[in-house]
């Protein structure tokens, strides 16, 4: 007869063995519909170009913000992919000083906009100390915009005066409706600005700190939009209640990275709807990046 303790260690046996394949089947479910989603994804492993894309897969360099004569490829010197030093292991881009030109991929394709009920995601992983990395200056790890930072644009930066830093979720749509007189920003009241603003944020170097932004009811025509700040599966704070109406011309619109980014940027993704709470915490979780749709 079998003494309890040998049961035991053959339930155990059993149990060890059954589960890895049942948790595995549970991951590919819950990521499966956000796979389906997805639009593009930049890993940095195979380089700086796009993995998977529904557009351009290029990446592009500008020598300004209005991205005039944009050749492809990283500008030599200031930003390379950094073997090794992703955060699982493979390739990162590396943004090794502050430089005034502006690394892109076009939005055609690759962000799903919609003139009518538009909504998606953007998620990326920062590695960098904002403190000691980043001088007096904004930094904008993501700007998605055909116009200007302040037109029709979705961003997140670093702020420029404050010690510490703070982050910010900017969502700024056409200027003529959420600042029809052209005020000066910096002079609005913090409430009268469509911008969150995280004042402790978890940034550190040595340590990824994913960054996800949902947005959801943009083009609608009405005062619903809603945007929404992660970091590393948490929610931050919202941008709600204002007529966020983007009105781009998709073939001009750009995602630019790392604008006076100095750090490491990795597992760039995007996708065609605003992802929910148990998504995010999924994509925060998961090791490695996420993988292209079948």
């Amino acid at each position: 007869m079998k003494s309890k303790k040998s049961c035991l260690v053959v339930m155990a046996l059993v149990v060890g063995l059954a589960f890895p394949r049942l948790g595995a089947a549970q991951e590919s479910g819950s990521l499966a519909a956000t796979r389906q989603a997805l639009t593009f994804s930049a890993s940095f492993d195979r380089g700086a170009n796009a993995d998977f894309a529904k557009g351009d897969k290029r990446i592009y360099t500008a020598l300004s913000a209005e991205r005039k004569d944009p050749q492809p490829g990283l500008p030599g010197g200031e930003i390379e992919v950094a073997q090794g030093q992703g955060r699982h292991g493979g390739a990162a881009l590396r943004f090794i000083k502050k430089s005034d030109k502006v690394v892109f991929y076009k939005a055609a394709g690759n962000v799903a906009y919609r003139q009518q009920d538009w909504s998606g995601t953007a998620s990326f992983w920062l590695n960098l100390d904002p403190q000691t990395d980043l001088g007096d200056w904004y930094c904008d790890p993501i700007q998605i915009t055909e116009k200007a930072w302040n037109n029709a644009a979705l961003w997140v930066d670093f702020s420029k005066d404050e010690k510490p830093k703070h982050f910010r979720l900017g969502v700024l749509a056409d200027l003529k409706v959420w600042n029809p007189t052209n005020r000066d920003f910096e002079k609005m009241a913090a409430a009268e600005r469509p911008v969150y603003v995280v004042t402790q944020p978890p940034f550190e170097r040595g340590t990824w700190t994913n960054v996800v932004i949902t947005f959801e009811k943009f083009n609608t025509g009405k005062p619903d939009g809603l945007a929404k700040l992660y970091l590393n599966g948490k929610l931050q704070g919202i941008v709600a209640g204002r007529n966020q109406i983007y009105s781009w011309d998709r073939e001009k619109a750009a995602i630019q990275i790392g604008m006076g980014y100095v750090g490491l940027y990795d597992d760039l993704a995007l996708f065609d709807r605003a992802l929910n709470e148990t998504e995010i915490q999924a994509l925060y979780n998961l090791q490695g990046p996420l993988a292209a749709p079948k």
